[in-house]
């Protein structure tokens, strides 16, 4: 029954209901370079549903497609090695009933079993599928003490996804190592970092990283929340002063989300414990209203 005012809770569905989109939480929370509290975040989003309208005065329009909510994995307890099968198997089985599969982390470390989830689902090598973060950092830490939210896209690489098929959003300054940034050129990745999102606009680089995956059957979009501006978000332990605005992660979620080829995404390092207000929670709210409004745009064309 619809609410008296309408807002994201009333989207919200059963695990089996026909549904544009597939809402998936994974409360990993092991393996962080920062001990944390990330397990905690897809029980916040789902908290913070209620306060987050419908109806977007801007377009004039109201939020509609659907999310099948699955609910979160039973992770507790396990390592990233452990927590891989059974997010991988999670992502795989949406993205075969959605057209966007939604993955609440949780640490990075759920990226790289939601990458290879969502390739095993259309029946896709690495070859043919691309990555796309907005991060504020480059995640290419080496493998040698295991795997860690510090190295997924390190790993996706040894898995075997090509560095030409990986491009990189809102690089910060002071956050990442030398070795790191060269490693990502020298593999082929398109590296877009905050100064140059500034000065090219936030669509626009979008459009850059589509056009230069043009080539790949389908995409999967990290949105690790520490690319916000760390006084827009406190609730992330990776943030840095002088991030993204929260504004233009929320227009790269909706453009995103309106792209058919996009087929599944994640929310990452949002460790929820850090920010004892309320401004996190309704920053990771209204980013996926902002996801479905791009889901209502794909679908309306």
């Amino acid at each position: 029954m619809t609410s008296a005012w309408p807002n994201l809770s009333d989207l919200i569905f059963p695990a089996d209901t026909a549904a544009p989109i597939g809402l998936v939480g994974a409360p990993l929370g092991a393996g962080s370079v920062t001990p944390g509290h990330c397990d905690l975040a897809p029980a916040a989003l789902r908290g913070v549903l209620k306060r987050i309208g419908l109806y977007d005065v801007d377009s004039r329009s109201e939020l509609s497609a659907r999310i099948a909510d699955h609910g979160d994995l039973a992770l507790g307890g396990l390592d990233i090695a452990g927590a891989t099968g059974p997010i991988r198997e999670a992502v795989r089985a949406s993205v075969r009933r959605h057209d966007l599969t939604v993955l609440v982390g949780g640490s990075n470390a759920v990226t790289r079993p939601g990458l290879l989830g969502m390739a095993e689902a259309l029946g896709l090598d690495l070859a043919e599928v691309g990555l796309i973060t907005l991060d504020a950092h480059f995640d290419m830490r080496g493998l040698e003490a295991g795997l860690s939210n510090g190295n997924p896209v390190r790993a996706l690489r040894e898995d075997g996804l090509p560095g030409r098929n990986i491009v990189q959003i809102g690089l910060a300054p002071f956050a990442n190592a030398r070795t790191m940034h060269e490693d990502a050129l020298a593999g082929g990745h398109l590296v877009i970092t905050l100064r140059d999102l500034l000065e090219q606009g936030t669509i626009e680089a979008l459009e850059a990283a589509v056009e230069r995956l043009e080539g790949v059957k389908a995409i999967f979009v990290d949105f690790d929340i520490d690319v916000i501006d760390r006084s827009q978000f406190p609730g992330a332990p990776g943030a840095r002063a002088g991030g993204m605005l929260a504004e233009e992660f929320f227009a790269a979620a909706r453009w995103l989300a309106s792209q058919p080829q996009v087929r599944a995404i994640d929310l990452t390092e949002w460790d929820p414990p850090l920010d004892p207000g309320d401004l996190s929670a309704l920053t990771a709210g209204r980013w996926l209203a902002e996801v479905v409004a791009g889901v209502d745009d794909r679908l309306s064309r």
